[in-house]
């Protein structure tokens, strides 16, 4: 595909998700339907349409609409593209821009509202003031751009060097990252990870650095039995099996177990034992954990760079949601905590109304539990939005 025709695949696509069609599903359906697109064609489509979600009230506003077109426009605009050139109306190109379609300078940002400047919902402003304080117009800045990709070195199996040789020879470059002992950033060819020896061979898994942060701050031990409480697709799982180094029971159970369908082979490849439970395993397993991983569902405000749709089909009245599904997974977290066991309660929100409040109600439901201390994991230390707490049973 020409430049162009790739514009006008994005326009399109960026129209069908603002009429509500979720990002991940209008890219699937497109690729399926324009066989005569190369990888590299779908790739730089998927970079140009998520480009576009991220920065979409901040580009529409400059492009002068809440459309595919104004967006992409205001963003090639801004890179220095040459828009007579891709805007041409021909061959698939986009149609030529108009005197009155020009989108104004990108310094001119200065003068729209902050909600517009930092691309979040107006109703969702107040709360990302109030949970993020000073830290606010920085971490909103660094959710515009790409998440970097991290990779979590799966300790069952090797270690950091051998897995960066591994990923070398396949043309994957990466360097450590400080704070993980066992993290990876990708720094060349990302997208070569999943077709990678090091990555089919259980070596090494995709897992952002926050997340990996949040599963060691969760303390799990080899010898301990450990529920992962909302497991999804288990990549925090693996992490615990890792923090565990194989010992001990660790087990994993979601409220939709179709979200698991690809655990067993995932724990498989990676030299796991995970015990995948049905509802019923769950409801029966009483008060026997040393540890329960609680990664709840939430707001994904912190992930707002990998998903960047989500931010766009938050509501007020979703967000509102949340705080009380939060606080009854909690409660019925603790059924399966031993007495002096703990919980890690976890989420990828930036919001404290899904973090710190949610465990200053559950101690206050519990009183005879304890606050171990909790952490916030933030964009600006190079990964998602994260937040974790500790919290400790009543021996």
């Amino acid at each position: 595909m020409i430049p162009g025709a790739r514009l006008s695949a994005a326009i399109a696509l960026l129209d069908e998700i603002i009429a509500g069609e979720p990002a991940e599903r209008a890219l699937t359906r497109w690729a399926r339907g324009s066989r005569f697109a190369g990888s590299k064609d779908r790739a730089a489509i998927r970079d140009l349409v998520f480009d576009g979600l991220r920065r979409r009230r901040s580009l529409g506003w400059l492009g002068g609409a809440d459309t595919g077109r104004a967006i992409i426009l205001a963003a090639e605009v801004e890179k220095g593209s040459d828009i007579e050139e891709l805007f041409t109306g021909e061959r698939f190109c986009p149609d030529p821009v108009g005197p009155d379609e020009m989108p104004k300078p990108t310094y001119a940002l200065a003068s729209a509202s902050t909600a517009i400047r930092l691309d979040v919902p107006d109703f969702l402003l107040p709360e990302l003031e109030v949970s993020l304080g000073g830290d606010l117009e920085e971490i909103m800045q660094a959710m515009q751009s790409r998440a970097p990709v991290d990779l979590r070195v799966n300790t069952l199996k090797t270690g950091i060097k051998a897995s960066t040789v591994v990923l070398a020879r396949d043309g994957i470059y990466v360097e450590p990252l400080p704070d993980a002992p066992n993290a990876l950033r990708v720094v060349e060819n990302p997208r070569l990870v999943k077709n990678s020896r090091a990555y089919s061979q259980g070596m090494v898994e995709l897992q952002d650095l926050s997340s990996q942060l949040a599963s060691d701050f969760a303390g799990a031990e080899p010898g301990m039995t450990v529920l992962d409480y909302c497991a999804g697709g288990g990549g925090k799982s693996l992490s615990l099996a890792c923090s565990m180094h194989g010992e001990g029971r660790l087990m994993a159970w979601d409220a939709f177990p179709r979200r698991m369908t690809d655990l067993p082979a995932r724990a498989g490849r990676a030299g796991a034992t995970v015990e995948i439970l049905t509802d019923k395993e769950r409801a029966a397993l009483g008060p026997v954990c040393d540890l329960v991983f609680v990664d709840a569902p939430c707001s994904g405000t912190g992930a707002w760079r990998r998903k960047p749709g989500g931010r766009w089909l938050l509501t007020e009245e979703r967000l509102a949601e949340f705080p009380p599904l939060q606080d009854s997974i909690l409660d019925a977290a603790t059924a399966h905590v031993r007495p002096g066991g703990l919980i890690c309660y976890a989420t990828c929100s930036l919001l404290k109304c899904e973090n710190e409040d949610r465990v200053k109600a559950f101690l206050a439901r519990h009183p005879d539990w304890q606050s171990e201390g909790d952490r916030r994991f933030s964009p600006l230390d190079g990964g998602d939005g994260f937040y974790a707490a500790r919290l400790r049973a009543p021996a």
